[in-house]
């Protein structure tokens, strides 16, 4: 009973630590309130969990805000900008990334 009340309660603590799995992410989020027909809960769950493995939080905040403004991710692809530069090739890696998984 004691090891077993042990277990439960240290359970409990990491359970209390990690993110909440049912909470989406913002480019889960973005992903469910675009008007695409193909952005189904399971499609955008999967985007969700390679953004969190390809992308910094920063990054990934920003890349949510181009599922409803497509013209701010132009802006940056076009941008002569280093740091913009480097957050276009995150990003094309990470959209191959999830075209490869999420299919």
């Amino acid at each position: 009973m004691k090891i077993f009340l042990t277990t439960a309660l240290c359970a409990g603590f990491l359970a209390a630590l990690a993110p909440a799995g049912a909470e989406a992410g913002s480019i889960e989020r973005a992903c469910r309130q675009s008007d695409r027909t193909a952005a189904s809960p399971s499609l955008c769950n999967c985007i969700q969990k390679v953004a969190n493995v390809s992308l910094t939080a920063s990054e990934r905040k920003t890349v949510s805000k181009w599922f409803a403004d497509p013209h701010q991710a132009q802006v940056v692809r076009q941008s002569s900008n280093r740091n913009d530069e480097r957050l276009w090739l995150r990003y094309k890696a990470f959209g191959d990334h999830a075209a490869r998984s999420c299919g």
